[in-house]
């Protein structure tokens, strides 16, 4: 694995690189090393503004990637005007290079230290909103007892995970943490998690996902009733019905 001393070496040679590229007017440091919360396994985080056409920006920059970084895969993530190109280095270094059009580059959330260039304000983003997180888990609750009943245990795994997910992200968000990609699922009680601990599933056999799935269901259940909300009265009675069906 890389050191955090290499992860600094190429983010200074990136941003050298930035600075003499005619077409990269500006540069910011994004992540948690913008907000000084980068750790030993944090991955590099930088957001490049683009004057003029992207494509042979982008055709460029990753050209020198893999040649003078050595980069072995990337991938993209297209987002509004912005695209985010992800590249692994070796030593499983990950490094995300965002690139924006010179007149929207600007930061959409605290994780943001200008480097060179100028920003301009843009819209914050909203997290997913409580309604939206209680729609996927009982969509996913819902796939996950049809997939065993339709004998399609991989799926039925998939599904009660990703039930799990929803229930991680319900809690911290209504505990004011973040509520994505379990980012502060540490955080959360015990309370909280220790019923997670049954959702885990164990083998692919049809009993054992039945029982997952009616644990996952209990620590959903669980969860909207601490928030004492509207989807409560609506859907506790319904997730019943969906473990004993």
């Amino acid at each position: 694995m890389f050191e955090a001393e290499e992860r600094e070496r190429v983010r200074e040679r990136l941003l050298a690189l930035a600075v003499a590229d005619p077409e990269v007017v500006g540069a910011a440091v994004t992540g948690s090393e913008a907000l000084g919360a980068a750790d030993r396994w944090s991955d590099l985080d930088l957001a490049f503004a683009v004057d003029g056409e992207r494509g042979p920006v982008l055709e460029r920059w990753t050209s020198t990637l893999y040649e003078d970084f050595s980069a072995r895969h990337h991938w993209d993530l297209p987002s509004g005007s912005t695209l985010y190109r992800v590249f692994l280095l070796p030593g499983w270094l990950e490094v995300d290079l965002a690139f924006t059009p010179a007149d929207e580059f600007g930061p959409l959330g605290p994780a943001w230290r200008t480097v060179f260039g100028s920003t301009v304000p843009r819209p914050q983003g909203e997290p997913p909103g409580r309604s939206h997180l209680v729609g996927l888990a009982w969509h996913h609750a819902l796939h996950a007892r049809t997939s065993i009943e339709r004998e399609r245990y991989w799926q039925a795994e998939y599904w009660i995970s990703a039930v799990r997910d929803q229930v991680i992200a319900l809690a911290c968000r209504r505990l004011g943490h973040p509520s994505g990609y379990a980012k502060a699922a540490h955080l959360l009680p015990g309370d909280v998690t220790a019923p997670l601990h049954d959702t885990l599933i164990r083998s692919l056999d049809d009993q054992e996902l039945r029982r997952a799935l009616d644990a996952v269901l209990t620590a959903l259940a669980g969860e909207l009733e601490r928030a004492d909300d509207a989807p409560a009265g609506w859907l506790l009675p319904m997730l019943a019905e969906l473990a004993d069906g």
